[in-house]
């Protein structure tokens, strides 16, 4: 199937060279890149957390796949979702998707099946796509929708999609697609934040996990975030690191409702 954008005009520009445009300020693509196993990028509007999306794109070394781990907002299709087949769409073109990893994937997975009804409205997946296009033209997907459970489930999945993946003996680049605080006054939300981001720097989902739940952080991606860390340690990471944290306030100028964005990259 043909994925068509759905937040194509609301989230990013409409049309191929307006995105350009706006993404070749977002982006540097002569900034030194380095070898990363896994990134964590927001999924907002470009104008409030594109630049931290973009500076994060900007540090790694892009490889001909990315594994793109998004969280459910619609609630739509399965709970743990996979696509083996079909192309994306954005005012870049087609993504198509890496069969061969996906498949391998889904192979290995007990949680995991394959359904395009819980990515067709949902855009935390979606709004990744073009600032990888922009770096890499002909970049393939592997996309992956994750809803809400519990950590067990969390590190489960993470196990198997590595699993699955290591299977196939190439490269990949993973991502988990998430927002950090929402609607909170800036103070609240860099507080809040800052232990999430602690957790994820130590590599420990299990720390995020119960941070959030302990602190009620409206951190729409946990789930994704700990399946992603979990991938990760199982291909071997040992580090992670910060690239930038900003709020909406920090665009718009309004401190008294917020929603924080943080790019962070795991070698």
């Amino acid at each position: 199937m043909l994925r068509k954008p759905v937040v194509a005009g609301q989230f990013y520009p409409q049309t191929e060279a307006s995105l350009k445009k706006m993404l070749s300020k977002l982006i540097d693509t002569g900034s030194d890149k380095h070898e990363i196993i896994g990134i964590v990028m927001p999924h907002a509007g470009y104008i409030y957390s594109g630049g931290v999306a973009g500076l994060t794109i900007s540090k790694v070394n892009i490889k001909k796949t990315a594994v793109i781990l998004g969280t459910n907002h619609t609630g739509s299709g399965e709970p743990f979702s996979i696509m083996t087949k079909g192309r994306w769409l954005t005012p870049l073109g087609e993504a198509k998707i890496d069969v061969e990893i996906a498949r391998a994937i889904l192979k290995e997975s007990s949680l995991l099946k394959e359904d395009s009804l819980a990515h067709l409205y949902e855009h935390s997946i979606e709004v990744e796509v073009p600032f990888l296009q922009y770096v890499k033209n002909d970049i393939k997907i592997v996309p992956i929708c994750i809803s809400n459970n519990d950590l067990k489930i969390y590190r489960q999945l993470g196990k198997e999609i590595a699993e699955g993946f290591k299977k196939i003996g190439r490269s990949a680049l993973f991502i988990a697609s998430t927002d950090f605080t929402h609607y909170e006054s800036k103070q609240a939300a860099e507080e809040k934040d800052r232990l999430a981001i602690d957790a994820i720097l130590n590599l420990d989902e299990e720390r995020l996990f119960r941070v959030v739940e302990e602190n009620n952080i409206s951190m729409c991606g946990v789930a994704p975030t700990c399946t992603l860390i979990s991938v990760c340690k199982n291909l071997g990471a040992k580090k992670a690191g910060l690239v930038k944290y900003q709020t909406s306030g920090d665009i718009s100028g309004d401190y008294a409702s917020v929603v924080g964005y943080a790019g962070l990259v795991i070698e």
